[in-house]
């Protein structure tokens, strides 16, 4: 596993590398390897530039997030492809993009579970998806279906609005008997969103994703949840938080998804309001950065030595060099926080910002793997005295996390290709230094 992040480091990671003691690579001892688990709805992403008449033409609603019958999808798509229309097709699903970008920045394992169609032609959706998925990422778990998985239309008009059109084929189709009890039990985390929830009379991903999650509660997995899209909590937000007290440890949204479960505007009060509920929240806002907010005891607090920040929280970025802890791992728990302005300002052009939430997340889950990974492998670590729940601290994670997603931006792809660069000749190495 590559060491999470970029930036000076004392501690003996990877793990992998010479031990500092004899300047000897330990041939003897094997590695245990360690994995993050994320259930999705396999599907692919088709982006294209339209105008109102050609939504109106198809009974989209502007700005929305919506369910297609498949003879909408089938005359939409072939409109699409006879005018020209589609810019790019890639590989989609929120999980399965955040899933695909930890193996590429962590370089390791890991695995996916949905749905895939039982017979793949070149060229086809299943095709797309198959072939735009890291090779570290197993699909061998994948529950296969005689029939075609989802679509996702991203619908452009000309001022920068998107309107989602969704065809779900069979993806709301996995069964729980297809949920591995000791793969979830073995995992560093389990990842799910929203979606998940959003199925029809009839499907079972629903079933099958509660039964994970209730495998990963009792094995003490954390769990880790997407909010995905405003439209659906806010349809039921009294359901989602007793949901997210129940079973979720790790939660991230952006600030309309914020709004729709706690009522706050404010990022930073509406990460405060969720630390209620959970142990570690990540919040996007868009322009103004990524927050974070988290639990630490009180005898592992890390002062800050950044100017102190106003906020709902008065000097809330206090203790933001402290490692994030499980609530119930605290004896005496302060709550800490971070923010984090965008990447270099932000990119000057963006060309997209599907993705960019979960190349931050995946940057997170990273760094939460990463702290299991040398755990299970330097165990007698000064690292670990503290039952963290990370391997770094809150204002470095989210460094890295604001880092992950400017790579998404200012690409048309909603997934990373490749690696952080080995060398930063934009930026400051002061940036990684503290």
């Amino acid at each position: 596993m590559k060491f999470p992040g970029r930036r000076q480091h004392k501690h003996y990671f990877p793990v992998d590398n010479k031990n500092p003691l004899t300047n000897q690579v330990n041939r003897a001892s094997q590695l245990v390897r360690n994995y993050i688990v994320g259930i999705d709805q396999t599907l692919v992403d088709i982006e294209a530039k339209v105008d109102q008449a050609f939504l109106d033409e198809f009974g989209l609603q502007r700005g929305m997030s919506q369910v297609i019958s498949d003879d909408v999808t089938e005359r939409l798509y072939n409109r699409l492809k006879d005018e020209a229309l589609v810019n790019y097709e890639f590989a989609g699903g929120t999980i399965a993009n955040t899933i695909h970008n930890y193996s590429v920045l962590a370089d390791d394992r890991s695995v996916l579970l949905g749905v895939m169609s039982n017979n793949i032609k070149v060229g086809d959706y299943a095709y797309r998806f198959l072939s735009n998925t890291s090779s570290r990422v197993d699909l061998n778990h994948l529950q296969p279906v005689d029939g075609p998985i989802g679509r996702c239309f991203t619908l452009i008009d000309d001022s920068g609005e998107r309107t989602f059109g969704i065809n779900a084929g069979l993806i709301n189709h996995l069964r729980p008997e297809s949920i591995n009890e000791e793969l979830i039990a073995n995992a560093s985390a389990l990842v799910i969103s929203s979606y998940l929830m959003r199925t029809q009379p009839g499907d079972t991903m629903t079933e099958a994703a509660i039964k994970a999650v209730e495998c990963a509660n009792a094995a003490n997995v954390p769990v880790v949840l997407t909010l995905g899209t405003k439209h659906l909590i806010e349809k039921e937000p009294e359901f989602w938080r007793e949901f997210v007290q129940k079973h979720v440890n790790v939660l991230t949204m952006n600030e309309e998804e914020a709004l729709a479960i706690t009522g706050y505007s404010d990022p930073l009060q509406a990460a405060d309001c969720c630390l209620d509920w959970v142990d570690l929240v990540i919040c996007t806002a868009g322009p103004e950065g990524l927050y974070m907010a988290g639990y630490v005891d009180d005898k592992f607090k890390r002062e800050t030595e950044y100017p102190l920040m106003p906020g709902h929280v008065p000097d809330f970025n206090r203790y933001e060099y402290s490692r994030p802890m499980r609530l119930s791992d605290c004896e005496q728990p302060i709550r800490i926080y971070t923010h984090t302005a965008p990447y270099m300002g932000g990119p000057d052009s963006i060309k997209n910002t599907n993705g960019a939430g979960d190349a931050a997340l995946a940057a997170i889950l990273h760094d939460l793997s990463a702290n299991v990974y040398h755990k299970r492998n330097v165990e007698n670590s000064s690292k670990h005295i503290q039952s963290a729940l990370t391997y770094s601290s809150l204002s470095q994670m989210s460094k890295y996390a604001n880092r992950a997603s400017y790579e998404v931006l200012v690409q048309h792809s909603p997934r990373l290709s490749r690696g952080l660069p080995e060398r930063e000749d934009s930026l400051e190495q002061a940036y990684w230094a503290k």
